[in-house]
């Protein structure tokens, strides 16, 4: 059951190829190694800026190199995607991981400001990432977390596939979070964490209806691609 609820959770998310996906204890991932790289990067990355500035709120965007240095960060991941699937060159799940963690960790530095832009009364005023002491962090954080992935997370075994799919919710509810915090009602309301409980609630809900029309939507197409063979 844990398995078949799994894999209905990636199945709008992702190709889910059980060669390109962890296994651990017998259950397969929701999502690919360079999905799951991406929302475990998300989920980590965001939890460490939240550590690094607390209790700070930045609202600004990282310096020009942080801005460099995630744009990096996606051209290896394009290029490693693009060049494979084109054919040029093979891939392995080592290198899928890496360039996955690299996005998620990109993209949790865009979603952390906007957050805190949105959803809190009185953000602080500085940059994400900034002074240069968090951007080291946050970049030595990178391969580590790829240590954990790789060697951690199947000894982990069920919980891993679970701790991927937790990920991929926190990763779409952050995102949601943004746009659920645009409402006039939540609209830089927050001045403690329990003030957005209903915005986080809110969010979830949104991501889990998202899920379910993605995995629907794959359905769709699936089922017109048997008719039209």
């Amino acid at each position: 059951m844990l398995s078949d609820l799994l894999h209905w959770m990636g199945l709008g998310l992702c190709h889910q190829l059980p060669e390109r996906s962890f296994v651990a204890g017998g259950v397969q991932a929701p999502v690919c190694v360079r999905d799951t790289g991406l929302y475990l990067g998300f989920t980590l990355a965001f939890l460490l800026i939240w550590l690094l500035h607390r209790p700070e709120r930045p609202r600004g965007f990282p310096r020009p190199f942080v801005w460099v240095t995630m744009a990096l960060l996606l051209l290896f991941m394009a290029w490693d995607g693009v060049t494979s699937y084109a054919g040029l060159r093979t891939s392995s799940n080592e290198l899928r991981l890496i360039t996955g963690l690299g996005m998620g960790f990109a993209v949790a530095v865009l979603i952390t400001p906007m957050i805190n832009d949105e959803a809190w009364a009185l953000p602080s005023p500085g940059r994400v990432l900034d002074p240069l002491w968090r951007f080291g962090l946050w970049i030595a954080a990178l391969p580590a977390s790829y240590a954990l992935a790789w060697w951690g997370g199947p000894l982990l075994g069920v919980g891993f596939p679970v701790l991927i799919a937790a990920a991929i919710l926190s990763t779409l509810t952050a995102i949601n979070l943004v746009i659920v915090s645009m409402f006039p009602a939540f609209d830089r309301k927050a001045r403690r964490l329990r003030d957005l409980a209903l915005p986080i609630a809110i969010a979830l809900g949104l991501s889990f209806v998202e899920i379910v029309l993605a995995a629907q939507l794959r359905l769709a197409l699936d089922r017109l691609a048997v008719l039209l063979s």
